[in-house]
């Protein structure tokens, strides 16, 4: 048996095994209730992105003129008759609504999730690629499974929402620019920026990715080298230019259709929450402490901050990144708990020097830390996966049965009122444009 072990141990190319087999089963924990109606937790919001790819699918993609089915006024303050919704670049649904018309066997919620799942296991990889090359092999194979395999992530990358495709451009871009880094070949370094710009379009909360950036650039070259050496500064600026300025256009132009543009101000600190006890509790103790770490893996993760193990600079850095975002868009992150998506990638890293810390402690009894590593994670799965097993669950499927009515029974170009609180999982599943409220009078 000592001798089996020896040989799969010295395979050629055995981590590539081992995260082949993690991307399959990852893939496989996703597929769970993935054909089920859009009515399950936060269906409000996979709605709305639902709703963006169904017009596409229905009426053409056309990038610049995302729209969807309510016409009201409630996210935006201002009657929209055309449906616009300008949240994010719509890179998510164009790709999400050519695979649903590519192949319609399976339907458009199903593709819808599909989508976020094969972010995910791109993800996956960009973990560890960039975690083998600043932290080692082992350490990656462990943070590509936490990614994989933590109950929080699995649930919230099979949803229909652009979070988890954005989040995959962010980690593209960190790789490329660690091969910049690496062979000094101007190509990777646009190509970076082109991947971080897309991740910015979709979701602009990955600028706060670009902490590991500048520490990665800073330890390589220094900041007053780049700065003192033209052809450098250049460089970086070419990046910088590549990455941010899309993103610029792209506010500028929808800026010309406020009706579009939902409010958003309220989610930085819009009832004044930053910092206050209840701040502390919700992102820190209830999110990350419970949720997401189902309490005992706290231990793991401050195993993995507070080693010396090669890269847990770099992995303290990303997660000063993640700090900031969620004190800066605090409201948001408080109400709902999918703002969290963008943190896992640097707690999966953190968790995976965590693991391997403990499995080679330094100055402490090796097998009672090797106990309380595997406790931890038991406990740390169980308890999370208990949480999340409730967010798969469709508590309202009448909604879902009086949208197939009205569908079957009205004209297709019909408008509706679908009164749901304002929520809009109900008037799509009417598949109907209209009101998810009553915002006006009926004439």
């Amino acid at each position: 048996m000592r001798k089996l072990f020896e040989r799969i141990k010295n395979l050629k190319n055995l981590e590539y095994i081992l995260l082949s087999i993690i991307l399959i089963f990852a893939f496989l924990v996703r597929l769970y209730k993935i054909g089920s109606p859009i009515a399950d937790w936060h269906s409000w919001r996979q709605a709305d992105t639902a709703s963006v790819s169904r017009t596409y699918l229905e009426r053409g993609i056309n990038l610049f003129y995302p729209r969807y089915h309510d016409v009201s006024s409630i996210q935006t303050g201002i009657f929209n008759p055309q449906g616009y919704r300008f949240v994010e670049f719509p890179v998510f649904n164009a790709v999400h609504s050519f695979l649903a018309k590519s192949f319609p066997t399976l339907s458009l919620e199903i593709w819808g999730r599909l989508t976020s799942v094969f972010s995910a296991l791109a993800s996956t990889v960009f973990i560890f690629l960039i975690a083998k090359k600043l932290l080692g092999k082992r350490a990656a194979l462990l943070a590509a499974s936490f990614f994989a395999f933590i109950p929080y992530n699995i649930y919230f990358t099979r949803i229909i929402l652009p979070e988890p495709m954005a989040t995959t451009f962010a980690l593209a871009s960190l790789w490329l620019f660690i091969k910049f880094l690496g062979s000094e070949r101007f190509v990777y370094l646009c190509l970076s920026g082109a991947a971080f710009g897309l991740s910015m379009l979709i979701k602009p909360f990955t600028f706060f990715y670009i902490l590991p950036f500048i520490y990665l650039a800073h330890k390589k070259y220094g900041l007053k080298t780049i700065y003192k050496t033209p052809r450098l500064l250049i460089r970086f600026l070419v990046f910088v230019n590549i990455a941010f300025v899309p993103f610029i256009i792209w506010r500028a132009w929808i800026n010309q259709y406020p009706q579009g543009i939902p409010f958003f101000s309220w989610a930085f600190n819009g009832d004044g929450i930053r910092f206050r006890p209840s701040f502390w509790r919700w992102i820190f103790g209830e999110r990350l402490g419970h949720l997401i770490l189902g309490g005992w893996g706290l231990i793991v993760f401050a195993f993995g901050l507070l080693g010396k193990a090669r890269g847990t600079k770099f992995v303290q850095i990303f997660l000063l990144g993640m700090v900031l975002y969620v004190v800066t868009f605090a409201t948001a992150s408080v109400r709902h708990d999918y703002y969290q998506i963008f943190v896992i990638p640097a707690v999966s890293l953190t968790l995976g020097l965590g693991a391997l810390n403990m499995w080679n402690p330094k100055g402490l009894s090796r097998w009672f830390s090797r106990f309380l590593l595997v406790f931890s994670l038991l406990v740390m799965f169980l308890t999370s996966a208990i949480q999340i097993r409730e967010f798969y669950k469709v508590n309202k499927p009448e909604i879902v049965e009086a949208g197939s009515a009205v569908d079957r029974l009205t004209p297709k170009d019909a408008w509706v009122i679908a009164p749901y609180n304002g929520d809009t999982a109900f008037l799509y599943q009417t598949k109907r444009w209209g009101w998810p409220a009553i915002d006006d009078s009926i004439d």
